[in-house]
């Protein structure tokens, strides 16, 4: 159908745009939905031709099947918007078009594009609210969901891939807790997470499992998986944990050859937890020298002189740092260059850190596969940024106490 303009509302019609170029767009918008409606409806007319073997209006002997009419549907396409489309059909209902199958509402890439968002963080009822104007579709919170679900087998895939090809020399360990939810309740589920360093100091987030982080019976099986799927054990030289006594023990037994580094600031805390806040900030300074020490001779001296000052006043966190204070040190026996790196379990704390800021806007996490489904998207990247910053690469001059300060290494009164 043609549209005949005069001059005078033609130049109406310039002055309109002028004035409002938005109309123009949403103009040109509408014209591409229609078209393209239009398009998909010959398409879709075609095809019941092919499925009945003859054009409209021809007759075959014998033939009982026929037309019968079309009805109206929807479909979303990316970057367009929702279509009206002329769905044709046939009288005995056999018919199923290929080109849009009944069940599918909007094309694979905004499935795509649902799924990539959700993973960036936002969340289901977000996502909910904004579809409509990014999509060109109201996508419901329960539809977000299901359509994560097809992300299981990905996750799954890369979450217990091969390990045999990666030589790992260090174990950054611990464990995290998620809000989530279990059958009809919302419970804290802790959830194990183990970061390998090859031997060319790039990081990789090797696994993560949900499991009790308290029970040495859950870390001995999570490290037993980490062997079946190709961990070389006799090629891990370094364990560095937290003050969890279970999980120590079960590393020793599961990596023979390996030592246990203890995060210093884990121990600072206990320690300090114990010390009266009038010298808490005295005592954290010693300790603190005691940490950083150039060698590990003058670290045992300087520990020496901790014990000497301290005992009489608060004896019991002397004792706490004596229990600790060999596995504290372990680091002295490796390169230089890597020592910020293995003081401390901060690697693998700013991962979970980055597993909590993306959970924090969900509240609850729907289940134990819709957690594995963002904590692998977070793990890829994450492993894409420390590509650029590997264990040992950093500069000799950063290796001073105050790059850990005080509020990181202290504990509030």
């Amino acid at each position: 159908m043609e549209i005949g303009l005069s001059v005078t509302e033609f130049k109406e019609l310039c002055k309109s745009i002028q004035e409002k170029p938005e109309k123009l767009f949403k103009m040109m918008r509408q014209e591409i939905r229609e078209t393209t409606g239009q398009y998909l409806s010959e398409l879709i007319r075609t095809e019941l031709t092919d499925f009945l073997g003859r054009l409209p209006y021809e007759r075959q002997r014998g033939e009982r099947n026929h037309r019968n009419g079309s009805y109206h549907r929807r479909f979303t396409l990316k970057r367009i918007g929702q279509v009206l489309i002329r769905m044709a059909r046939d009288r005995k209902g056999k018919f199923r078009s290929q080109i849009l199958p009944r069940s599918k509402r909007y094309e694979d890439e905004l499935r795509q594009d649902i799924c990539v968002m959700y993973l960036t963080g936002v969340s289901t009822r977000t996502l909910s609210m904004i579809s409509e104007k990014l999509l060109g579709r109201k996508v419901s919170a329960g539809e977000v969901s299901r359509v994560s679900r097809e992300l299981v087998e990905a996750v799954e895939g890369w979450r217990t891939r091969d390990l045999s090809g990666e030589r790992i020399k260090y174990l950054f360990i611990d464990g995290v807790n998620f809000k989530m939810r279990v059958t009809d309740s919302v419970e804290n589920v802790p959830v194990l997470v183990v970061i390998g360093v090859r031997e060319d100091g790039q990081r990789l987030v090797l696994g993560f499992q949900a499991g009790d982080k308290e029970s040495a019976s859950t870390w001995r099986e999570f490290f037993k998986d980490l062997k079946r799927r190709g961990l070389r054990s006799e090629l891990v030289t370094l364990g560095v944990m937290d003050g969890l006594s279970a999980l120590e023990s079960v590393f020793r037994e599961e990596f023979a050859k390996a030592e246990v580094q203890r995060c210093q600031v884990h121990v600072a805390r206990n320690v300090l937890a114990k010390v009266p806040a009038k010298v808490k900030q005295e005592v954290a300074t010693d300790l603190r020298s005691i940490f950083y020490a150039p060698s590990f001779q003058k670290s045992k001296e300087l520990f020496q002189a901790f014990r000497d000052r301290w005992e009489q006043e608060v004896p019991s966190a002397v004792r706490c740092l004596e229990n600790s204070i060999d596995s504290c040190l372990t680091f002295f026996k490796y390169p230089p260059e890597e020592w910020i790196s293995l003081r401390t379990t901060n690697i693998i704390e700013r991962l979970n850190k980055e597993f909590k800021r993306r959970t924090k806007v969900m509240e609850i996490v729907a289940g134990e596969k819709a957690c594995y489904n963002l904590l692998t998207f977070i793990c890829l990247k994450m492993e894409l940024h420390w590509r650029k910053s590997p264990i040992g690469k950093v500069l000799t001059a950063m290796f001073r106490p105050q790059l850990m300060p005080s509020s990181e290494f202290t504990q509030n009164a």
